[in-house]
């Protein structure tokens, strides 16, 4: 048993916390305001989301939920349309253990597993897709530093970035790179007891919001084996940054290009070895695939809870929407994509953790299956709400605009096919 700070935040006078497998679980009270309730996602339904999971896993997602529901679902909207990156919320769900989800306890990190982190990421999906796609990638860059990192990084870092006062970034991606990574332009220069750095990185996540930027950068030869990752503090002198992308969806968090001009930082913030990484960079993206999925899955999930209510209390012809066959077939179509999505993610996370022969192959599937169908799910949401489904206050056109780049990171979907056939071909 261990005690944690009280959620003041939360206008919670007196919380108590106990660990219970690492994540920091709420203990039942009347004061708690995020106590479970009539929103529950308890269900007999084929929908359950909890079905398969253990006792603490049910735990983990009723409490991703209800904050979901509680601290993100009524500011979704305004977020999106404001353009806000919500650190003040994403520091809430840190208290309750969300900000470094996968790593280890020893420097600070929750300590849970990769299926853990996809049941919070597809609750958390409820309250707001994009903002959960930020915390993913946060919890992405976090783990990175605690598996790669040594104990003095790990030390600096996860305490850091475990209670989000501090945010990452991920700097793969350039101008002239996306799909062909390994071809990156970004130089870092070994000289002394430093790395000069020169280049540039596109669209990248949080950019000029977040203070410690992982960038891929290369150090030797042409090709992956000549790429290192290295750690570059925001204030660093040399550091720039292009104006915020006007982002379709994903509006609840900056994208920028990030350029680097005679950046000088210590040999001491290279993460891993030199020539380490582009293996680091795709042992990140592995997870990143799972979570991406996990994400476009709460939506989905999401997009059927609305349309089943609306088809409950819409009347057309005299009938309420749900005695129409075509649009019972219709959502017996979503919530079967939704279910074959969460049990494909569900079993690439568990592969992802033990590190199956054929995680890779499994983690790219699942992306590839998953925002795909997800993606669907939402647009069907749209056109089963009709007009309205296309108005700013209806959330289904929300959860479609986020989702639809999930094709598109981690990895296009296009590379995943690649990755998968080349798995059933060896």
């Amino acid at each position: 048993m261990a005690s944690w700070r009280a959620v003041s935040a939360l206008s919670v006078s007196s919380v108590g916390f106990s660990l219970s497998r690492g994540i920091r679980l709420l203990t039942r009270s009347p004061v708690v305001c995020l106590q479970r309730n009539a929103s529950s996602s308890s269900t007999t339904s084929c929908l359950n989301a909890t079905d398969g999971l253990d006792n603490h896993q049910k735990e983990i997602y009723e409490m991703a939920l209800n904050f979901a529901r509680k601290e993100m679902s009524p500011k979704m909207k305004h977020w999106d349309l404001e353009q806000i990156f919500p650190k003040d919320v994403m520091r809430l769900a840190a208290q309750l253990g969300f900000g470094a989800i996968y790593c280890h306890e020893k420097f600070g990190g929750t300590g849970l597993g990769r299926l853990d982190a996809s049941v919070i990421f597809e609750a958390l999906a409820h309250g707001c897709a994009s903002t959960t796609a930020y915390i993913s990638i946060h919890n992405m860059c976090a783990w990175m530093i605690d598996t790669f990192g040594n104990d003095e990084q790990r030390k600096q870092w996860i305490p850091l970035l475990s209670t989000m006062e501090k945010f990452s970034s991920y700097c793969l991606t350039e101008p002239g790179s996306g799909s062909d990574s390994a071809s990156l332009k970004t130089t870092a220069v070994h000289r002394g007891n430093e790395f000069i750095i020169n280049g540039s990185k596109s669209f990248i996540s949080g950019a000029g919001e977040s203070d410690v930027y992982l960038v891929m950068s290369r150090t030797g030869v042409e090709g992956p084996k000549g790429i290192s990752c290295i750690l570059v503090e925001a204030d660093r002198k040399g550091i720039s940054f292009g104006q915020k992308e006007e982002k379709v969806g994903w509006r609840t968090h900056p994208a920028r290009q990030v350029f680097f001009e005679e950046v000088h930082v210590p040999v001491s913030n290279l993460l891993g070895k030199e020539g380490q990484g582009f293996h680091i960079a795709m042992k990140g993206l592995n997870g990143g695939r799972v979570n991406v999925a996990s994400v476009s899955l709460g939506a989905a999930d999401a997009a059927v809870e609305a349309v089943r209510e609306h088809l409950g209390v819409r009347k057309q012809f005299g009938k309420y929407l749900k005695e129409f066959q075509h649009l019972q077939f219709q959502l017996a179509e979503m919530a079967t994509k939704v279910v074959a999505s969460r049990l494909m993610v569900r079993h690439a996370a568990k592969a992802l953790e033990v590190e199956m022969p054929n995680f890779v192959a499994l983690c790219s599937m699942a992306k590839m299956f998953a925002t795909e169908n997800c993606t669907e799910v939402c647009d069907t949401a749209i056109q089963m709400f009709g007009g309205y489904g296309y108005l700013k206050d209806n959330p289904v056109q929300q959860y479609y605009r986020d989702i639809r780049l999930h094709h598109i990171i981690e990895g296009t979907n296009e590379i995943m096919r690649m990755l998968v056939a080349r798995d059933v071909l060896q």
